[in-house]
């Protein structure tokens, strides 16, 4: 161990005993330091061992070339579990690393002790990396069985559908139940109970009915993932096990992007704290940390005096520092148990802190002058929430399966409120059709509000 990091050792060991004093609680964290190559490929795949797809190369790209024109800079990359696992650039300063084990601290709180994160692991357990892992290996299994054209063609439709999960529901459910007892009339109360008990009254024998076949489905189903993988009628097993091993990942990453502002911004809070109630720091190392540390949470680019875009380590960081100063800690930590992002804006961004952060809403207008559109608190609110609703995905539902075995889908437009791009919905619907294997039809509208249906083409 290099002396630079056997001092990050130390330091590190200290940042957890202060955090633990400070009342935070957490799952253990394994710290690992990584080179860059790694460190991006982590990023871009979502996982350190992830199933292997053509697209996480075009990301990997894209993060190099934002990374080689400074517009990014991954200082680390941290998965909540049980322990938490925390990959730390090998190349940062002993000052960015020991800001960036502070911040990890803080995410580690955060997972441990808000709902959605613990809902998940409740459902799913907290060894996201082994249980990756063993999925990749799978689908390895499956290359050398099917070949790469059939794999990669199922793993393309089920990516291409990985935020359309229906999170209210839980991640191991039960198919429908293949028939239903018809209702044999209206559900008797206790008064037409005792009337229908009374001398000289007649009641009429209930009919047994014989069980219906449940519709496919029953209600709208807006798990597209789970639905294909139960219902598709021509599908594989090893088909299924890739669908829903994509759906089980796509319910590991859903409290980390509905959380997002708040995550962020309470790891913020607390690498901030605890290194300012950090002592045993050299004064140096904690000017260049907290140097590093307002560089995470500006709100734009050096040199910038407005942004149109928003950074959530910026915004969660005000938020709670807001929050803590009206209301206290331990509100504070209510609201991190409670809430996600949705709640949190609402809730907790007034328009004291709006206008002290400058926010607004801005439009582009087709001759391409940007100009401001609106303060008012609502709409900024919603402004900064909308790409979250719904997993940041259009609502579709499946509607009907057909006596022929075809689908039909439904674009919810009017409970999400946007439109569907619709060059884009038709690649998504051919990858559909390739697992279906049956006609496929989406029913949406265009820009002008009319009705489309837009069938698979044929492959």
């Amino acid at each position: 161990m290099s002396d630079a990091s056997a001092i990050l050792a130390d330091y590190s060991a200290r940042l957890e005993a202060l955090a633990i004093e400070l009342g935070m609680d957490f799952y253990p964290v394994n710290f690992d330091l990584v080179p860059s190559n790694f460190m991006v490929e982590i990023a871009v795949y979502g996982l350190p061992v992830r199933m292997r797809h053509w697209s996480f190369g075009v990301r990997y790209i894209h993060q190099l070339v934002r990374q080689h024109m400074g517009h990014s800079k991954i200082f680390e990359v941290m998965f909540p579990g049980d322990p938490c696992h925390a990959f730390m650039l090998e190349q940062n300063s002993l000052a960015e690393n020991t800001l960036v084990t502070a911040h990890v601290l803080g995410h580690a709180d955060f997972a441990k002790n808000n709902q959605l994160f613990s809902r998940f692991m409740a459902m799913a357990g907290g060894q996201i990396l082994e249980q990756s892992a063993a999925r990749a290996h799978r689908l390895e299994r499956a290359l050398g069985a099917h070949g790469q054209d059939r794999v990669e063609a199922v793993l393309d439709a089920a990516l291409a559908l990985e935020t359309h999960i229906d999170i209210n529901q839980a991640l191991h459910r039960p198919r429908y139940p293949e028939f239903v007892t018809p209702r044999t009339g209206p559900e008797v109360n206790h008064f037409h109970d005792r009337f229908a008990r009374l001398p000289g009254e007649h009641v009429e024998p209930a009919r047994n009915d014989p069980p219906q076949r449940t519709p496919l489905p029953p209600q709208p189903e807006y798990d597209l993932l789970w639905f294909i993988a139960q219902y598709a009628p021509e599908m594989e097993d090893w088909e299924r096990d890739i669908f829903l091993a994509v759906r089980e990942e796509a319910y590991y990453f859903h409290p980390i992007h509905a959380c997002q502002i708040m995550n962020e911004g309470w790891a913020s809070y607390w690498h901030a704290r605890l290194l300012r109630e950090a002592t045993f720091l050299p004064h140096d190392l904690y000017v260049s940390a907290i140097k590093s540390h307002s560089d995470v949470v500006r709100p734009f680019a050096s040199g910038q005096q407005l942004a149109l875009s928003l950074n959530p380590y910026h915004l969660g960081f005000s938020l709670w520092e807001h929050i803590i100063d009206k209301h206290g800690l331990e509100q504070a930590r209510r609201i991190c148990r409670e809430e996600d992002d949705f709640g949190f804006v609402r809730n907790y961004l007034d328009k004291e802190l709006a206008d002290k952060l400058d926010l607004f809403v801005y439009e582009t207008r087709q001759d391409g002058d940007t100009r401001i559109a609106s303060r008012d608190i609502h709409q900024i609110r919603e402004a900064i929430l909308a790409p979250k609703f719904n997993y940041g995905a259009p609502c579709i539902a499946v509607s009907q399966v057909g006596p022929d075995g075809a689908l039909a889908l439904h674009h919810d437009y009017l409970r999400d409120g946007r439109g569907l791009e619709l060059p884009q919905a038709e690649k998504v619907m051919d990858y559909v059709k390739r697992v279906w294997r049956q006609p496929v039809t989406l029913h949406t509208v265009d820009f002008r509000g009319v009705v489309r249906v837009l069938p698979a083409r044929k492959l």
